[in-house]
């Protein structure tokens, strides 16, 4: 496993574990993620971990392949206005999106 994929697999394990412990605390039968939605994650790794958490935690792991209707609502999100994350949300994440803006912005400004 390379750094990118250590490091999705650490925050997807985070992020699991605290909803399923919020789900089981209040009472549902299942839990899943709205990272599903996204065809920029890495949706097996997120179901592996979500089966495993599942199965350790004796909660069921809801799998939807949500991706299908990611432009649709990314659209409509924008014609209500609505904010949307460019990024999943990691810091490292963060840094190679802005570092990709910058270098896109410098490429421009060399090429005028």
């Amino acid at each position: 496993m390379n750094d990118v994929e250590n490091r999705c697999s650490f925050c997807y394990k985070i992020r699991l574990i605290k909803t399923a412990n919020w789900a089981i605390q209040e009472g549902f039968d299942a839990f899943t993620t709205t990272l599903l939605v996204s065809p920029y994650q890495k949706h097996a790794l997120i179901k592996e971990i979500g089966e495993k958490i599942g199965k350790d935690l004796s909660i069921d792991f809801v799998y939807r392949d949500f991706r299908p209707g990611f432009y649709e609502g990314k659209n409509e999100a924008k014609k209500l206005d609505l904010y949307s994350q460019k990024y999943c949300g990691c810091i490292f994440s963060e840094k190679e999106r802005y570092l990709k803006k910058n270098k896109v912005e410098s490429t421009k400004k060399s090429v005028v």
